[in-house]
This record gives C-alpha cells, structure tokens and sequence, in this order.
C-alpha cells in the first residue's frame, strides 16, 4: 500500500511519555513523499536552508518530482532522486542555489545532547546538527553561532555538480550515517516517518529496478483528512532526555548526535 507509515526507530521506547513530551509538525513544512515502497515524512527546516527549503515546496507545488526515479541507491549510505532526467546531473527549470551549509543560530535554538571543547551536538527539531562550542556565541554580539545539519540516517540532502553553488532540483535520503557530508552538502530536513521505506528502495547506480517518488505535496497543501496524523517527541523534554541518558550509557565515549533520534507517533485511528 502506498500510503503505509512507519515511524521512526526509537518510537516503541517512548510509549511511557506523557502527552507534553509531543509536538505536532507543521503542515507548511512538512513533505509528503509518497513512492513505490511506502510513505516517507519529511519534517523541513527553513531555519537551516530557507533557500532549498523554498525550492522543494516550489517543486513539490509545480508536480516536477512526480513519477520521478531514485536513480542512484548505494546501500549504507544514499537515495538520490529529483532530477526530472531521472540521471545524475538533471536540473530543473530554475535557477540553481548556492550553498546553505552553515546558518546562523542561538544556543537556544538546538536542544543539545553533546558537549565538546569545540562543537555542541543537538537537534533542531527532528534533524540533528552539529555547531561551534556554545561559548562562540557569547563572545558574538548577536549571539549567534555556525550550526549544519549532522548527516545521520534519515536526513535530507540537495544534491549538487562539483560546484558548491549548483544544487537545484535534486534531493537525497541518509540509509545510514556519514558524517563526512557535513558542510558540504546542504541539510534541508529529516525524515520523521518512512525511514525504513528510505533502506527499502531498490539498490544500483541505476538500479536495474528502479523505486520512484509517486507524488510529493506539502501537508499544508493537503485537505485536512488527508494530512500524516504524526507528532514527534519534544526534544526539549524529559522523555527525550531519558532516551539520551539511554544511549549515551550504551555508547559511552563514542556516543554522538547519531546514536539517538526524537521518536514520532500516529495518531491516526
């Protein structure tokens, strides 16, 4: 069935969670993937790439990822689609982005879960991101430091050639983490259903069988009945807090941002 939702990892260890500890997405930023395996989510953040964010809402809108291949799947690592060529290299009608591979934030903007000398760790929102150590901030007058997205499984990508400034229509979806993209591929959103359905999607460079994206909307574009049922835990609440306790004791000094990540539950009945 192509409407069929799987929640993120993590999601049976927070049925002891009170009502307070969720928050609803917000349908004006929220993807609606639906593809030949099964339905992904994707919670957007303007807050870390407004440009893309806007582009994808821009796409979605016009029917261009409709029908299109993920044309590219290397297991343990990406789903790349989005390219109305179904190939690498496709672009769309409009002009290509530059890079949104850092943004300015306040230490109050990431719920964060690991300190270090030199770099905090954290969420904003369901995507998790990595920036400057906390102190930065307080020597800036604004108060701001550099954050990006951590590449951990689930989050979202903008494609793009061997020029930084050249990401236009082609997204892709973390199977498994790799760090090594951070800051240099630009973090959009994450995946807070579906992300079973992203290590679903048929392998090869192409595939010999290749998965497509079915139809793409924004939620808020979606009559009400029609809208993903979905709330993500709090990560600034404390039954988040007790999932980082839980894998920071079972990772020990190696734990990291992608070693946990903020549940989501159906509502749907």
């Amino acid at each position: 069935m192509i409407a069929r939702l799987a929640l993120a990892a993590g999601a049976v260890l927070a049925m002891g969670a009170a009502p307070a500890d969720w928050r609803p997405l917000d349908p004006q930023n929220t993807l609606v993937i639906d593809t030949s395996k099964g339905r992904i989510v994707v919670e957007m953040r303007p807050d870390l790439a407004p440009l893309a964010v806007a582009r994808i809402k821009l796409l979605a809108r016009e029917g261009v990822y409709d029908g299109l291949l993920f044309h590219r799947v290397i297991d343990g690592f990406v789903d790349q689609t989005g390219n109305p060529n179904n190939k690498d290299g496709g672009t769309s009608s409009h002009p290509d982005l530059p890079p949104e591979f850092t943004a300015r934030l306040k230490p109050a903007d990431i719920a964060v879960v690991r300190r270090a000398t030199d770099e905090a760790a954290g969420f904003i929102g369901a995507t998790p991101v990595a920036a400057e150590a906390e102190a930065v901030a307080k020597r800036r007058e604004d108060g701001t430091f550099r954050a990006w997205g951590a590449y951990c499984p689930g989050v979202a990508g903008m494609g793009r050639q061997a020029d930084e400034a050249s990401a236009n229509s082609e997204i892709f979806f973390m199977r498994d983490a790799a760090r090594r993209l951070d800051r240099d591929y630009t973090v959009w959103g994450t995946a807070v259903a579906g992300l079973d359905v992203i290590r679903a999607i048929n392998v090869g460079e192409p595939p010999a069988d290749p998965d497509r994206m079915i139809r793409v909307r924004v939620a808020g574009d979606l009559p009400p009945a029609d809208q993903p049922k979905i709330e993500v835990m709090d990560t600034a609440g404390p039954a988040f807090a007790r999932l980082v306790a839980k894998a920071r004791a079972e990772h020990g000094a190696d734990f990291s941002v992608c070693d946990v990540a903020p549940p989501a539950r159906s509502l749907a009945r």
